[in-house]
């Protein structure tokens, strides 16, 4: 952790949004997974943080997405997100991530996110669509951050979102945030066209200039409709994305975020340890967001709560998950998760009614996990957090 970053931190956002971030997902944050554990040493289950798709309208179609617009496209309604967010706060669960589609589609998200004053909400946008007025909302409401998707340089960037301008309207967005003082965040997936440019140092430093104060590395799944395995990363390149990550968070003006690796380098996956669940836009409960099936769905009428206790669904998947590797099973193992489902008998939750199918013309990825690679946390911040407050699930600094 570095005294730019500490520096950026203390003087660059507005400190009631400093102070929220810090209360409502930091200390909240943490609580959250040590109630968690505590769950599960009772033999209880219910997730520390909940990822909500609140719609799959987007105004973007990029490579390795796994969410297909609908016609009219599907939308979770207030009433269901404010729901969820009341039991989840019932079970000490205060932090949630906020996806698409692209969430700005959504009308009445923001009088939402007013009535809870005491969560946090991660915001995953393109950032096309933050705007001024945007922006000023966001500060308003002080408990949102927005992470913002950068999936290259200018040309690339068009290529992977399949727009024109894409990377100057992301900009934009992100001027707006820097403006009103937001605590803001990048988010990047990282692919074989993009690594050489977003995997180094000189991008770090870019992305702190524009303003962001975290940024936080994926690793490029082939999914979806058009899941283009071209792209996904080898073994080789995950290893030294691995080692720059390590690298540069000792020195870098920002956090360096990722949500593969625990403080020893070994790979853990936030869904298989049940640290997350995801939720759709019309209500299935999903393992994690690229992992379109499901057996439950919330409009059942069973409470939140009862229906985590109660699926054998998703406790043989976490099972299965765990048994089979530590890293991501939809990269290295899709014939077995198709397997999985089959036996299963569980919902295609894609929505495309295709989802087998594209697990049966997988290939086998280069995951993260690798033993005998493991490259452990330099920095003693980042190991810190990771070992005794996130379980694995990432760095928050």
């Amino acid at each position: 952790m570095s005294d730019s970053m500490i520096g950026r931190l203390m003087t660059e956002p507005d400190k009631r949004l400093l102070w929220k971030f810090a209360y409502n997902f930091g200390y909240k944050g943490m609580r959250a997974v040590q109630r968690f554990n505590h769950r599960l040493k009772r033999g209880e289950y219910f997730p520390a943080f909940l990822f909500i798709s609140i719609t799959n309208a987007c105004n973007l179609s990029c490579q390795g997405c796994w969410v297909s617009q609908s016609n009219p496209p599907k939308h979770i309604s207030p009433q269901t997100l404010d729901n969820l967010i009341r039991e989840c706060k019932a079970h000490g669960s205060y932090f949630f991530g906020i996806l698409g589609g692209e969430p700005l589609l959504h009308d009445g998200l923001f009088e939402v996110f007013e009535k809870h004053p005491d969560c946090y909400f991660l915001l995953f946008t393109n950032g096309t669509l933050i705007s001024d007025s945007v922006a000023r909302e966001i500060r308003r409401l002080g408990n949102i951050s927005p992470l913002i998707s950068i999936e290259g340089l200018e040309e690339v960037s068009d290529v992977r979102r399949g727009g024109e301008n894409v990377f100057g309207q992301t900009l934009a967005g992100l001027a707006h945030c820097r403006e009103h003082r937001l605590v803001t965040g990048v988010a990047t997936s990282i692919c074989r066209t993009n690594i050489e440019d977003l995997a180094t140092e000189q991008f770090v430093r870019r992305v702190a200039d524009l303003g962001a104060h975290y940024l936080w590395y994926y690793i490029y799944r082939p999914v979806g409709p058009n899941p283009t395995p071209e792209l996904a990363l080898d073994a080789e390149q995950i290893v030294a994305l691995r080692r720059f990550i390590v690298d540069i968070r000792k020195t870098a003006p920002l956090m360096v975020v990722d949500a593969y690796w625990d403080d020893q380098g070994r790979a853990l996956c936030p869904a298989a340890v049940g640290m997350a669940n995801h939720i759709t836009p019309d209500g299935w409960v999903e393992p994690c967001p690229p992992l379109q099936f499901a057996k439950e769905n919330i409009g059942d009428g069973t409470g939140l709560y009862d229906l985590f206790n109660r699926s054998e669904f998703l406790a043989r998947f976490r099972q299965m998950s765990c048994d089979t590797t530590r890293g991501c099973i939809i990269m290295e193992h899709p014939d077995l998760l198709a397997d999985f489902i089959r036996k299963e008998d569980a919902v295609d939750s894609s929505g495309r009614g295709t989802f087998l199918n594209e697990l049966d013309d997988m290939c086998a990825c280069g995951s993260h996990h690798q033993p005998g690679k493991e490259i452990p946390e330099r920095s003693w911040a980042y190991r810190f957090a990771k070992k005794n407050w996130f379980f694995g699930f990432g760095a928050y600094g």
